[in-house]
């Protein structure tokens, strides 16, 4: 298999994966604690802090310079930003309501959600794509940090249709579909960073951004929206810690 297609497949992975298993937990569990969701929330944001900083970063100013590395960093916030407010998308948070007899407006809900989840996805993708072509330690690393942050994304997806009455096998195979897009992102991001050495800076401080963004607009915020911001807070610091840990010993 190419290297092109194996960054795809694994792009593709870590996206039906983390929605996917967020979507399969709603329907065997139910609707997590908000503890437990607060710490996975701030989990997977202390692991992409780790990323970020130890890896992303670093690398981008190696191969480009501090010029390309800040200008990818622009254009991942400020592409998540649009994307934030122009695709329908909510937090795991959000799901937690009083459900009424309007059983079809939840399903509705839920596949917007999924639209908007899945557009979310795509430049997450471009980082692993990215990634992978910078290295393959760094590429897993990110493919295993956002396969965690889909995780909430799809019990936020899968909510609303298990209250609008969908099947278990529908409601995972709608949750997973949303984490196709990462794939694609994967196959556009392995492109552009095989361009040359300023172009994969530029991709790096891209998936930097993105990921910065992720983590300070959605996954901490939402994290201490739980009730327990102590747990959050621990959650943040024990995924950095072992963020760096696999990052220092890969």
């Amino acid at each position: 298999m190419s290297f092109l297609w194996r960054v795809t497949l694994i792009g593709m992975v870590a996206g039906i994966v983390g929605t996917g298993l967020g979507g399969l937990s709603i329907t065997l569990l139910g609707i997590p604690k908000q503890s437990f969701l607060g710490f996975l929330m701030a989990f997977s944001s202390g692991i992409m802090i780790a990323v970020v900083f130890q890896d992303l970063i670093p690398e981008a100013l190696h191969l480009g310079t501090v010029g390309s590395t800040f200008m990818g960093l622009l254009l991942g916030i400020g592409i998540l930003i649009l994307v934030n407010r122009h695709l329908p998308h909510t937090h795991g948070a959000s799901q937690r309501r009083e459900y009424d007899s309007q059983r079809s407006r939840f399903t509705r809900t839920g596949i917007l959600l999924g639209l908007g989840i899945g557009m979310h996805n795509l430049p997450e993708g471009l980082a692993i794509g990215a990634g992978y072509v910078a290295s393959e330690e760094l590429g897993l690393g990110l493919a295993i940090a956002l396969a965690l942050h889909n995780i909430p994304e799809g019990m936020a997806m899968a909510g609303p249709m298990v209250a609008g009455g969908l099947s278990r096998k529908k409601v995972v195979m709608w949750t997973a579909l949303a984490g196709l897009p990462m794939g694609i992102g994967a196959f556009v991001g392995s492109i552009f960073g095989s361009l040359s050495p300023f172009i994969l800076s530029v991709a790096l401080g891209f998936a930097a951004g993105a990921m910065i963004y992720l983590v300070f607009h959605e996954l901490l915020p939402e994290a201490h929206k739980m009730n327990c911001p102590r747990i959050a807070t621990s959650g943040a610091v024990i995924g950095i810690l072992i963020g760096l840990l696999a990052l220092l010993t890969l």
